[in-house]
C-alpha cells in the first residue's frame, strides 16, 4: 500500500470511530424515577416538574435547582439535582431524601 493511501485509509478509520452514538454531558433531557412512575423534563432553565407543573430554576450544565411549586411535596423547598453521569441524576441531600433519577430513553 502507498503511503497516501494508508493515510488516507487511517483517516477514515478515525472518522468512522469517532461517529458513534452522542454522549450526553448535561442535564438536559427527559428523566424518569427508578420504579419508572414520575418524570420531570429538563430544557435549559425550564424544568416541568415530577408533579407537571412548567417552572423556571437555576441552570448550570451539570445541576439544575428550583423552588418546589405549589402542589408538590415540601412546596417552596430548594430542590436540587446533579448530574452523576450521563444516564443518572441525585435530587436531594441535606434536609430532603435522596432520589435516583434515569434517562427515561435509556433502555439498559
Amino acid at each position: 500500500m502507498k503511503p497516501v493511501t494508508t493515510i488516507a485509509a487511517l483517516a477514515l478509520l478515525g472518522l468512522a470511530a469517532s461517529m458513534g452514538p452522542a454522549v450526553a454531558d448535561s442535564i438536559d433531557g427527559n428523566w424518569c424515577n427508578a420504579a419508572g412512575t414520575r418524570q420531570m423534563q429538563i430544557a435549559g432553565t425550564s424544568i416541568v416538574t415530577p408533579g407537571g407543573r412548567k417552572i423556571e430554576g437555576r441552570y448550570a450544565r451539570h445541576s439544575f435547582t428550583y423552588a418546589a411549586p405549589e402542589g408538590e411535596a415540601a412546596p417552596g423547598a430548594t430542590v436540587v439535582l446533579q448530574l452523576l453521569h450521563e444516564n443518572q441524576i441525585r435530587s436531594g441531600g441535606g434536609d430532603q431524601p435522596v432520589d435516583l433519577w434515569h434517562r427515561c430513553e435509556q433502555t439498559s
